[in-house]
C-alpha cells in the first residue's frame, strides 16, 4: 500500500472509467477487414489515441477525416455492452466537480454517448480531441484537463490504461496511475507508469478537502 497526495484527478475514459472494449473492437475489426489490415493489430494500434491519428498512419493517401467519420458514427451507434468499470461511480460521486475532469482521445459526442449509456454522470469539465492539436502520447491533453482545473499537471494524478496516454501524463509532468484493463503490466511500466493497481477498488480516498489523498493497493 501507498499514499499519494495531489490537487485534481484526470480520469482517461475508454478502459479507465468505461469498459468499451467489444465496441470498440467490433467498430475498428470491421474497418480493418474492410481494408485489408489485421483486425487485432489494429485494435491495438488504435486504442488511447485520437482516431483519425490511426486512420492516417495506416491509410496516408485516404480522406482521413471521411473515414474518421465512418470510424466515429460505428462507435456511436454500437453501445451494447458499454458499462462502468467496477468503482467508477462510486468514486465519482464521491468527488466534487470541481476535483475531476476526463481527457480522452473521442470527440465529445462520443465522450456523451459511451458515459451515457455506462449509466456516469457526464463532468463539467472534459478534454477531448476536438479541443486539442496533437493527441496522446503528446502532453497536451493532460495540460489542457489540469487547465480546466485551474491547476499544473504536477499537482495531478493522471489515470490511464493505454501506454500513448501514459506518455502523455508523463510528458505533461502528472503521477500517473495506471490500470491493467486493455494493456499488460509490463507494458504500463515501460511506458512510464508510476504505479500500476487492478482499478478502482484497490483505490480508497483518504481526504478530498482542498488536498486529495488516495491509499493505492499496488499490482495488478
Amino acid at each position: 500500500m501507498i499514499e499519494v497526495a495531489c490537487r485534481g484527478l484526470l480520469f482517461d475514459l475508454d478502459g479507465v472509467l468505461v469498459d468499451s472494449t467489444p465496441a470498440v473492437a467490433r467498430v475498428w475489426s470491421r474497418w480493418a477487414i474492410e481494408h485489408g489490415f489485421d483486425p487485432e493489430e489494429t485494435v491495438q494500434r488504435a486504442h488511447g489515441r485520437p482516431s483519425i491519428a490511426t486512420i492516417r498512419d495506416l491509410l496516408p493517401n485516404s480522406d482521413a477525416e471521411a473515414e474518421n467519420r465512418i470510424v466515429e458514427q460505428g462507435e456511436l451507434d454500437d453501445t451494447d455492452g458499454v458499462i462502468p468499470l467496477p468503482g467508477t461511480l462510486e468514486l465519482l460521486n464521491s468527488l466534487e466537480p470541481e476535483h475531476w475532469a476526463i481527457v480522452t482521445s473521442c470527440t465529445r459526442a462520443l465522450a456523451e454517448t459511451r458515459l451515457r449509456a455506462a449509466g456516469l454522470p457526464v463532468p463539467k469539465r472534459i478534454i477531448t480531441c476536438d479541443d486539442i492539436t496533437r493527441g496522446k502520447p503528446d502532453p497536451e491533453p493532460y495540460l489542457k484537463g489540469a487547465a480546466l482545473l485551474a491547476l499544473r499537471a504536477q499537482e495531478c494524478v493522471v489515470f490511464e490504461d493505454a501506454p500513448a496516454g501514459i506518455r502523455a501524463g508523463k510528458a505533461a509532468g502528472a503521477t500517473v496511475v495506471a490500470f491493467p484493463t486493455t494493456s499488460p503490466e509490463n507494458e504500463l511500466d515501460a511506458a512510464g507508469a508510476d504505479f500500476v493497481i487492478s482499478g478502482f477498488p484497490a483505490l480508497k480516498l483518504l481526504s478530498r478537502n482542498g488536498s486529495i489523498r488516495m491509499r493505492l493497493g499496488l499490482g495488478s
